[in-house]
């Protein structure tokens, strides 16, 4: 049955922002909507202009036989610096503090809303990178890591402190903790991540970095490349192990001059929009 124009606009805006960074052939969208191709082309057209003109995302389309439309999702930077200054408030609260320099923020990453929106604006920064897999470490870092894995439409891998015999057989690690300087060992199962894997690394918290120096290390282990490292919140600390990181806010707590806790937007803007310090 033949489908109007708007019924059909609505449905492939649907599919497409459903399936994120797929390429979907024109003659998939013809035989669904049964409509000829330079309707679907049409139709196209108009989402690509009304997704870049509202910050949604970018609509690729790819010419040839083989070619289709893609949807890849990003955040606009108005959008983002709105975004943060939110979450930057909800954190900016002294009773969030934590023994250790640590912050509470698992309310914050049990939100659909906020774990949305943080996941848009992390994979805004991979929009022409291929990643295979998305890396946290288990507990706390995996809503985050579930959320952008999402939006680049790739699987998500935890990495764990202790085996559990359903994961079967794992690749394990030693490393140094930055804060305690313990050393510590992480596994993963060895069926979770394909060899040679390209490796986002995303977690909640940072202070030092030593877990996620230590995941870098277990993407080593299965000759993996690591595309990128980016983190909700990082932490003050007088010693970082890591040189490059995307962070989305940064989090002073037990000041000198007596405030409990200070939060102010992190590196987003230099490392996602190339934005100067």
């Amino acid at each position: 049955m033949k489908t109007r124009r708007s019924d059909r606009l609505v449905d492939m805006a649907r599919y497409m922002l459903e399936r994120p960074r797929t390429l979907i052939s024109l003659s998939y969208f013809a035989k669904r909507y049964d409509s000829a191709k330079s309707s679907i082309s049409e139709d196209l057209s108009i989402l690509k202009r009304t997704f870049q003109e509202r910050g949604t995302g970018l609509l690729e389309t790819v010419p040839g036989a083989a070619g289709g439309a893609r949807f890849v999702p990003y955040m606009a930077e108005d959008e983002a610096k709105t975004f943060i200054e939110e979450i930057r408030q909800d954190v900016n609260d002294e009773t969030r503090v934590l023994p250790g320099g640590y912050v509470y923020l698992s309310d914050l990453l049990g939100r659909p809303d906020i774990l949305r929106q943080a996941g848009r604006l992390i994979a805004t920064q991979y929009l022409r990178d291929n990643i295979d897999a998305v890396m946290t470490a288990a507990t706390k870092g995996v809503p985050l890591a579930q959320a952008v894995a999402e939006q680049l439409n790739v699987p998500f891998v935890i990495v764990r402190d202790d085996a559990k015999v359903t994961e079967g057989p794992t690749v394990s690690v030693n490393y140094l903790t930055g804060s305690s300087k313990r050393v510590e060992k992480m596994e993963l199962s060895r069926r979770s991540l394909r060899t040679g894997s390209r490796v986002l690394v995303v977690d909640d918290f940072m202070k030092a970095g030593g877990t996620i120096q230590g995941m870098q290390t277990l993407v080593s282990e299965f000759d993996g490349t690591v595309v990128g490292t980016a983190v909700f919140a990082e932490g003050r600390s007088a010693t970082r192990l890591l040189d490059r990181f995307t962070s989305l806010l940064h989090v002073d707590t037990n000041l000198k001059n007596g405030e409990p806790i200070l939060v102010t937007a992190g590196n987003y803007l230099q490392e996602i929009y190339k934005r100067e310090a």
